[in-house]
């Protein structure tokens, strides 16, 4: 009898343990994958001084959106962690996206050739940061479904496991994404 008590024992043990390897496993893969959004964020941080100084050759006065993307900038590179990124991202996409409405009104802007490349930099970088975007609030959801199910749900919070956030469009974004563009002739 007692052989089959410590048997028991012995596989509730392995059992937690597995979980627990679980866990951890996933929770780095959220801590990955995170890091690989930051690391498309900062290339994208990085290309928009050049940018805005490429603007500003041929529209310095429009001196107002400039410093918007600007503060827009400073505010993203300071943000950590998803909560805080997501809404600074959001406000430096908005800013780009009022940056590049300016270029449409000087067609030598337009089609010098740094700005376009710049542009065709940075758009491949917003294609990146968002599948990025996605493997991240997959590994989180993978990992929030793990913690809250049973059996790890009995242990994981007081092991140091808790919920993450996920890295979601801002209010803008979500309007720009539901409202589609206008063309007009």
């Amino acid at each position: 009898m007692e052989w089959i008590l410590l048997g028991v024992i012995v596989l509730l043990l392995l059992w937690i343990v597995v979980i627990y390897n679980r866990l951890v496993a996933l929770r780095q893969t959220v801590g990955q994958s995170w890091a690989d959004i930051e690391v498309q964020l900062k290339q994208r941080h990085d290309l928009i001084p050049n940018l805005v100084e490429t603007v500003k050759g041929y529209a310095s006065h429009e001196r107002g959106t400039l410093d918007a993307v600007i503060q827009a900038r400073a505010q993203a590179t300071q943000a950590r962690g998803p909560e805080q990124a997501s809404a600074a991202e959001g406000m430096l996409s908005g800013a780009l996206g009022r940056l590049f409405a300016l270029a449409e009104a000087y067609p030598d802007l337009k089609a010098n050739q740094n700005f376009l490349s710049l542009q065709g930099e940075l758009s491949a970088l917003e294609t990146k940061i968002a599948a990025a975007r996605r493997f991240f609030n997959n590994a989180v959801s993978e990992f929030n479904a793990a913690i809250q199910s049973v059996p790890a749900v009995f242990f994981a919070r007081s092991l140091g496991f808790t919920e993450r956030g996920f890295f979601e469009l801002d209010e803008a974004e979500r309007a720009a994404v539901q409202t589609p563009p206008s063309v007009k002739f």
